[in-house]
């Protein structure tokens, strides 16, 4: 079986990477299989409905609340982290981010950076920054070490290989790795991914992470993962330099807990995670291990464009999960390459236009089908149907045209030919006369019309019904015992 192959252009060519994607039919037997796994394994972690709608509840309003006080609490979390002995950056974008990590990389001498799991340097392309400076960064995620050594891009924010299958990955492990022979076996090529990897965290001179809350009150960062490549990253380097987007600060330390716990089940449908990381400072006197000094950079980078609109500002409640990807039949048919961005799926839609501008994303507010299957699974509640309406509306506003907080590409997406025909359906409706002149005309040209309906009549199927819940089977058999009674 030969290895996909599919070209990926920017995100102003959404439309193009999603047609080459639909001819890939090994992609999407990956991604179906995939993704019915993650529904699956989400769906059990939730078993009680309830509980799930109490606990979504609680961390929407926790986010709400902590973006509420966002300025305050980033300068409370930079008090508490240069206290701790952190030294703390502000980057207002990708350019100066990667700048400023550069620099703590030049001043130290370095040239071999081990990453853990950052979507944030992904967002920087901080690998290709790097690189250009003649540093190596490698990525020590397994999942994104595949895609670093096969010169792609992540195509999912949780699973970021799941487009591979195990013949792609014990060829790329072949062609890209001295002496190592052929083999499908799924344990054998994870031995020899961490045998390649032991060596880079030990020579390493920096090490790099991303965070998944920083906690104002204590100035503790939180990281969540499951491979221990995160603990080795921001432990063994002299150096430990973490990187996050502004969003991601909370309160108290208490306000982790729940977010926590929706993280990790709507992700990848576990209770908890095999490690959960909790770092507030670099090595003090007399301890064993841990880094001698410690960076964090603040990242902008768009996101406070987002924060100034009231309605939008909830697309930063995000806390990463992947579950609107999971559930979205848009990104399961065409995977995340096809998006051209760091961050595929609904959550990209509604994110992407904030980091790169409408002029360069205006495509992807329009791949959805407003389903809301995105909003529904959404652990915080985002209203990412609603968001999208939002963008595209925000799309077509004219540039010129006065608002409040206006968004970087407005306009972007406004066609001449658009608006005139909706200035004509106006004034035809604004009218008696040429309403009924209009109807008049239509029954008589009818016959003219095609046949065929564009796609719709040609592919559209009748929806099933859902399978019924456990719940709703309980409880009509107690209302047909009732009855029976």
């Amino acid at each position: 079986m030969s290895e996909s192959k599919i070209t990926v252009y920017p995100s102003r060519a959404f439309k193009d990477n999603a047609k080459l994607a639909l001819t890939d039919d090994k992609l999407r037997r990956s991604l179906r299989g995939s993704m019915d796994f993650l529904m699956a394994k989400r769906l059990a972690a939730f078993p009680d409905e309830a509980e799930l709608s109490a606990l979504r509840t609680l961390g929407e309003g926790i986010r709400q609340r902590c973006l509420s006080r966002l300025p305050e609490l980033l300068e409370q979390l930079e008090d508490k982290l240069t206290a701790n002995g952190v030294q703390v950056h502000w980057a207002e974008t990708a350019e100066e981010a990667n700048r400023i990590i550069h620099g703590i990389v030049a001043g130290r001498q370095g040239k071999l950076m081990v990453k853990g799991k950052s979507m944030v340097s992904e967002e920087i392309e901080l690998n290709h920054y790097l690189a250009d400076q003649g540093v190596e960064a490698v990525e020590s995620d397994m999942g994104e070490y595949i895609v670093q050594l096969a010169g792609e891009k992540p195509t999912h924010i949780i699973m970021p290989a799941i487009h591979k299958t195990k013949q792609d990955i014990a060829r790329l492990f072949h062609e890209q790795l001295p002496d190592t022979p052929y083999t499908e076996d799924v344990d054998a090529l994870i031995q020899i991914g961490r045998r390649v990897l032991r060596r880079k965290f030990l020579d390493a001179d920096i090490g790099l992470s991303g965070v998944n809350f920083a906690v104002a009150e204590t100035g503790t960062l939180c990281l969540v993962e499951n491979e221990g490549n995160g603990r080795m990253c921001t432990t063994v380097p002299d150096v430990h330099v973490a990187i996050t987007g502004i969003e991601k600060v909370v309160e108290k330390l208490e306000d982790v807990v729940p977010l926590y716990s929706l993280l990790t089940r709507s992700a990848i449908g576990q209770p908890i995670t095999t490690y959960f990381n909790m770092i507030s400072g670099p090595r003090k006197p007399g301890e064993k291990d841990g880094p001698r000094e410690m960076h964090l950079v603040l990242l902008d980078n768009g996101r406070s464009q987002a924060y100034a609109d009231e309605q939008l500002r909830k697309t930063l409640q995000c806390i990463r999960c992947g579950a609107c990807m999971n559930h979205c039949p848009v990104y399961t048919r065409i995977g995340g390459h096809a998006y051209g961005t760091t961050y595929p799926g609904p959550i990209g839609e509604i994110i992407s236009p904030h980091l790169m501008g409408l002029e360069n994303t205006q495509d992807l507010p329009t791949a959805s089908s407003l389903c809301g299957a995105c909003g529904e699974v959404c652990p915080v509640r985002i209203p990412i149907p609603e968001m999208l309406m939002r963008l595209r509306e925000e799309s077509q506003r004219p540039a010129g045209e006065w608002v409040a907080h206006p968004l970087r590409g407005q306009g972007a997406a406004a066609s001449g030919a658009e608006n005139l025909a909706w200035k004509g359906w106006r004034l035809v409706n604004a009218s008696p006369n040429l309403y009924r002149l209009f109807g008049w005309a239509a029954t008589r040209l009818r016959r003219h019309a095609p046949k065929n309906q564009l796609g719709w009549t040609q592919n559209h199927l009748p929806l099933k019904p859902a399978p019924k819940t456990l719940h709703e089977l309980l409880r009509e058999r107690e209302e047909s015992k009732g009855e029976s009674a």
